[in-house]
């Protein structure tokens, strides 16, 4: 441990600009062990203590902080661990600051997911929240995130809270916190939570029981009236009326998409849904996966393997917190493959657009969204069908910050980013795959009616619009030294910029954590006006664009690639899809990644 202190101390010290790391990890390490925590917490950390100094230093040398989706850190002991107490101190914090917002007539939902102890940390996060006079509004058993976000809605309520960690591997859990219009909260919001949660020096501080009465238990009314908002999305219901058997493989992937998704297929008219029963029971181990991500091959393979026999129309599969869908094709040549996320959004967008100018509900102030580093391909359907496209910082909040902007002004339809996310209409304030697949097969439906597939629609829309590929390259960096890593790895390409990639010139550098972007032929500068955000962008002279961002809730950085070509018909794909991808492989390797 103390080569891994003395390398990183200096690091840390300048960030926290007072004590050591040393001296850090002591201080919080004493705080527990003298402080008012359970017998078994203390015994954990004295195990540590003798047996895993590392493990103890990395479970202590900070605070765990609210990242772009809340908390989010892996189950344990420790300061920079999610526990019952990191859990009821930052709701102590939230509630603070909420009626501080809003006085003492305060309302919020809280949910969780599948995962091992949200349903504890759900429980935890409502007693303390009815102790602080707070009326509470919690879900029975597990729901999907999406369905929080509309009971905020719903519950007129002023703030909400689900415990779940999307995505990531089992060890993780995790803390999301919304605002009154149902939304992730953003700025000034996000950071004067953090400094209430700061305020909460232990946790005698937190209220952590009392108040009962202020606790309501909601289910299956609040079910009913989500799934029926969810029905309304339907452009075409006759469409899915008369494709009622399209043959759905769906899989849960082990979370709470069971217990909304197969009924929003049944009210859409589906009644050929098949679902991968060995991954159906919820189940925070998730056993028959590495990790629990539609994106992931591995964690579709049952999926896959399931569609293949029964020789099926689509596949679907939602992550643990039902917010993220991926869905399974055939290929022109009988290969079932899985999209990407860009790909996904893509068809998403362009299916809303076409069919609300098909039946002539569109608007002339229709507006769509998404984020930075997601396909620019969606701008060129939304610009050819003379819809304003918005594009905002990656994270669903953005899209609803942008939504509540332009309310009043511009009708928002739908807005995606590329990490598997969709969010249709505007009755909810976060990503949603229970509409998304919804949807998703309805479109799959509009295809089959006019004896088409999904595959063969991307391919004519890719000769259309051009064909954009895009590559997604994460680097994880764990640990306390991951910190440091991804900030250097980042401070030089702010620094130091390549000017050529792929004997292309850089013609721009856009910078989000400066809020300017510059020309590096010219040296043309401009502001950008969108909140500051440690993201690089590098833009080509011939339209490649390679986007840097560390991660707001994992220790990671990720890399976006996206480069596009004409695609003169459907023949020249699989051809054209090798010159783009040989294209990226180069780039990446002379960035050294």
């Amino acid at each position: 441990m103390c080569n891994i202190i003395m390398k990183y101390d200096y690091y840390i010290c300048k960030v926290l600009k007072t004590k050591t790391m040393q001296e850090i990890i002591t201080q919080n390490v004493e705080k527990w062990l003298k402080g008012n925590y359970d017998e078994a917490t203390k015994e954990g950390i004295k195990k540590l203590q003798m047996e895993d100094a590392d493990g103890l230093a990395d479970a202590f040398y900070r605070n765990l902080e609210f990242g772009t989706g809340g908390l989010r850190g892996i189950m344990g002991i420790g300061t920079n661990r999610i526990n019952k107490y990191t859990i009821g101190m930052a709701t102590q914090g939230y509630a603070n600051y909420l009626k501080q917002c809003f006085g003492s007539d305060v309302r919020v939902a809280v949910a969780h997911d599948c995962r091992n102890n949200s349903r504890t940390f759900a429980e935890i996060t409502t007693n303390v929240f009815a102790a602080n006079g707070i009326k509470v509004y919690l879900f029975e058993s597990l729901r999907p995130t999406p369905e929080l976000s509309y009971a905020i809605r719903h519950y007129k309520c002023q703030g909400g809270v689900v415990c779940t960690a999307s995505h990531n591997p089992k060890e993780y859990n995790g803390y999301k916190a919304y605002w009154d219009d149902g939304a992730q909260m953003v700025p000034p919001h996000d950071k004067n939570v953090i400094v209430e949660v700061e305020k909460i020096a232990t946790v005698d501080d937190v209220k952590w029981s009392g108040g009962e009465e202020n606790i309501t238990i909601i289910g299956k009314e609040t079910d009913a009236a989500y799934l029926e908002m969810v029905k309304g999305l339907s452009i075409y219901p006759d469409v899915c009326a008369a494709q009622h058997d399209l043959k759905i493989v769906y899989t849960p992937i082990h979370g709470s998409g069971i217990m909304l998704v197969p009924d929003a297929l049944k009210m859409f008219g589906f009644d050929n849904v098949h679902i991968v029963q060995e991954q159906a029971t919820p189940d925070g181990n998730f056993p028959t996966v590495n990790y629990p991500n539609p994106e992931e091959q591995e964690t579709m393979s049952m999926g896959l393997a399931l569609a293949k026999k029964l020789d099926a129309d689509i596949l679907l599969g939602t992550d643990p917190d039902a917010d993220r869908v991926g869905i399974g094709v055939k290929n022109d040549k009988g290969e079932w493959i899985l999209m990407n996320g860009n790909q996904t959004a893509l068809l998403a967008f362009n299916y809303i657009i076409e069919a609300r100018k098909a039946k002539g509900i569109a608007q002339p102030n229709d507006m769509v969204v998404k984020t930075i580093v997601t396909t620019d391909m969606i701008d060129a359907i939304a610009k050819r069908n003379g819809v304003s496209c918005y594009n905002v910082l990656t994270g669903f909040k953005w899209i609803a910050s942008l939504i509540k902007e332009k309310e009043g002004k511009e009708n928002y339809i739908v807005g995606g980013e590329e990490s598997f996310g969709l969010m249709i209409g505007d009755k909810i304030r976060d990503k949603d795959a229970v509409s998304a697949v919804a949807l998703i097969c309805e479109m799959a439906a509009s295809e089959k009616n006019k004896g088409r597939s999904l595959f063969e629609k991307l391919i004519d829309l890719y000769v259309e619009y051009g064909f954009y590929k895009e590559h997604l390259v994460s680097i994880t960096k764990k640990g306390m030294n991951g910190v440091a890593d991804i900030a250097a790895m980042m401070e030089r390409y702010r620094n130091y910029p390549p000017l050529l990639l792929n004997g292309i010139a850089v013609k721009n550098l856009i910078d989000y954590e400066l809020q300017k972007g510059k020309n590096l032929q010219t040296g043309e500068e401009w502001t950008i006006n969108l909140p500051k955000s440690n993201v690089l962008q590098f833009e080509l002279v011939d339209g490649t664009k390679i986007s840097a961002r560390p991660s707001g809730t994992e220790p990671k950085i990720k890399f976006y690639f996206s480069v596009n070509e004409p695609l003169k018909d459907g023949t020249k794909f699989y051809e054209t899809e090798k010159v783009l991808d040989d294209k990226i492989a180069v780039i990446i390797k002379e960035m050294g990644l």
